[in-house]
């Protein structure tokens, strides 16, 4: 089969009339453009990162890998059946948003904060939170710096596009702070700048910098304590297709689902067996929750044994025997002192 490019919604409503009807999907809901246009290509096109570990990075076979292209990875399988069906598109922070917007990509999962303007003026719809994170400032030991506010009068490094950029200005404008700001165009060339010592501080998202200290000589670099903003990481869509967002956004809920239900991907095979009504909704063992949406009924067991429920993910790529290290923290689940919650499946 000829793999087509979304080209966007007007493109995928006419694929939607060669595709099988509702009766194919469980007698449930008709597929709608998106879901539509990824079938007829078979194929997910996902945001890639240009390089930010635990989040997105690709390995030494070019295959991207973090938490981000995992969950690009459990829609695929939700809506394909099989997590390998992804084609990335590595994105730099300003081509993201309009990526999505023209239909180059279907989902983008790429360290994206959700904010009003995002939302609301630029046509995309926010799924659940997957990491609750903030901005900081890392500095060379050998400053003398503590704390953010004695940065007056530094250089700070950040990357053109996010919501870094203007983090900064309205952190040092509320708190009469003179900071010059060096802004570039990538992650990875705003992580060189300040590796070759053009700025004095570097700002970012406080999960990445912890991933970036990793590269840096041992000791001679410390993230500030002082947490600037609040970033909610999630992935997003385009509006306009209400089918599309409940798939993605309640794809990401039954990996949270699963944690909480103790559903992992060694063991979610035999949980096909519980007599506990919950499980068995999850993983469309009773009721039509994935035909509801125009998916099969195993559509989060899929996801599930494709890559694991969200604390496995976590812990593979960001958690403490991760090359990060960093405790759940905030993003741990609710019943255990986190921010981490789904509605139920019933």
């Amino acid at each position: 089969m000829q793999v087509l490019r979304n080209t966007g919604i007007a493109v995928a409503l006419a694929v939607a009339a060669t595709l099988p009807t509702s009766a194919a999907f469980g007698q449930g809901a008709q597929p709608g453009p998106t879901l539509a246009a990824v079938r007829a290509k078979n194929i997910l096109d996902c945001s890639a990162n240009q390089g930010s570990p635990g989040f997105g990075v690709p390995d030494s076979r070019g295959e991207q890998r973090g938490l981000d292209p995992d969950i690009c990875r459990a829609i695929a399988a939700a809506v394909l059946g099989d997590p390998s069906r992804v084609r990335w598109t590595v994105l730099t922070s300003q081509a993201r948003i309009p990526a999505l917007q023209s239909g180059q990509v279907d989902v983008v999962a790429r360290t994206f904060t959700w904010t009003h303007s995002r939302e609301v003026n630029a046509g995309l719809q926010f799924g659940p939170v997957t990491f609750y994170d903030g901005q900081g400032f890392i500095v060379r030991r050998a400053l003398g710096v503590t704390r953010a506010a004695q940065l007056d009068g530094a250089t700070v490094c950040a990357t053109a596009g996010s919501t870094n950029e203007l983090n900064l200005a309205d952190w040092a404008r509320t708190n009469n702070i003179r900071v010059q700001p060096l802004v570039f165009e990538s992650n990875e060339d705003t992580r060189k700048a300040y590796t070759a010592g053009r700025c004095d501080a570097y700002t970012l998202d406080a999960s990445q910098l912890a991933a970036f200290r990793t590269s840096l000589p041992a000791g001679e670099h410390i993230i500030l304590p002082d947490i600037i903003s609040k970033e909610p990481l999630t992935p997003a869509v385009r509006k306009g297709d209400p089918q599309w967002f409940d798939i993605m956004r309640w794809t990401i809920y039954a990996l949270i689902l699963a944690e909480e239900l103790g559903i992992t991907q060694a063991n979610v095979e035999q949980m096909l067996q519980s007599t506990n009504p919950e499980i068995r909704r999850l993983l469309g063992e009773s009721g039509d929750h994935g035909p509801a949406m125009g998916l099969d009924r195993r559509w989060a067991y899929n996801a599930i044994r494709a890559v694991g429920n969200y604390g496995e993910i976590f812990e593979r790529h960001l958690g403490p025997s991760s090359p990060i290290g960093l405790e759940r923290g905030v993003n741990n689940l609710w019943n255990r002192g986190g921010l981490m919650y789904a509605p139920p499946v019933r």
